[in-house]
């Protein structure tokens, strides 16, 4: 028949189709492809003379269409692959990008130093849960909680816990930054809204929540009401992690030496050579 179209034909056409759009046109072609099918992506791959029927193909359109008008492919297959996690996520959340891994790692570290001691947790704008879920299966002696302002947010990182059957380890808290906690924690790390909205991609500004990314005029809005109230919310020996914008760094430092003047201070770079999280660590921790 002349109208049977294979998979490697259907992907050819709808990464020509992307690829003005993304820089990853194939990828995003191949795993729109396999929610379609619900198949793995290998299977996609290795299946490339299998003809996908109408129904399929007419679904698949769709999908790179919406594509096209540059939608995450996360918001289109309902999934994102964080530090080894599959995470449910929508249009209510952040997508959870891979750079954010190097806090997850960083507060690994820093609770580790405190050996077998039960810690207290706080993901601050804890979003699709990636961090706080992240950091529960690693440190199974850890408490969290988990703070945000957009109850849909809360939603969805619910959704996550259960699927991890976290219920007993990471508490939700719908409210403003710290405000919620019971109490001071002996870690808080966050990933704040820190871009500068005008100056984002546009599939970015077009779907993702504004309320996760908007920091204001400089970028700054979230760290320094977030930074001047950890005093207040941190142990005698605790320590705030904090992900920033590549260009934040020395801003960020400038605002925790204000708050914390007695604190050790350091800035971590990602894979890319960028700076990625600013610590703060209370004098006498641990060791």
């Amino acid at each position: 028949m002349s109208d049977v179209v294979t998979i490697q034909h259907a992907l050819r056409t709808a990464a020509e189709q992307l690829r003005a759009v993304s820089t990853t046109a194939r990828l995003d072609a191949e795993l729109l492809l396999a929610h379609t099918l619900g198949w793995s992506r290998a299977k996609v791959v290795a299946e490339r003379d299998y003809a996908l029927t109408s129904e399929q193909q007419a679904t698949f359109a769709a999908l790179v269409a919406r594509r096209a008008a540059r939608e995450p492919v996360a918001y289109l297959t309902g999934h994102r692959e964080f530090f080894g996690l599959d995470l449910l996520v929508d249009r209510r959340v952040l997508i959870p990008r891979p750079e954010t891994e190097v806090l997850v790692e960083l507060a690994i570290a820093e609770a580790r130093r405190y050996g077998n001691a039960p810690l207290t947790i706080a993901d601050i704008g804890v979003g699709s849960g990636a961090i706080a879920i992240a950091l529960a299966m690693h440190l199974p002696r850890a408490i969290l909680y988990g703070v945000d302002l957009s109850a849909g947010a809360l939603e969805v990182a619910a959704a996550n816990i259960a699927r991890y059957h976290l219920h007993d380890r990471i508490t939700l808290l719908e409210g403003d930054l710290l405000a919620p906690l019971p109490g001071p924690v002996d870690l808080i790390v966050s990933n704040p809204p820190y871009t500068i909205l005008n100056e984002i991609e546009e599939g970015v500004y077009r779907y993702e929540p504004h309320l996760a990314l908007d920091g204001g005029p400089d970028g700054l809005d979230c760290y320094r009401r977030l930074i001047a109230a950890a005093p207040a919310y941190l142990k005698p020996q605790g320590a705030i992690l904090l992900e920033i914008g590549a260009w934040q760094a020395e801003a960020v430092v400038h605002l925790l030496n204000q708050a914390m003047p007695q604190a050790e201070i350091g800035v971590q770079r990602d894979l890319a050579g960028r700076d990625r999280v600013v610590w703060a660590r209370n004098p006498h921790v641990i060791r």
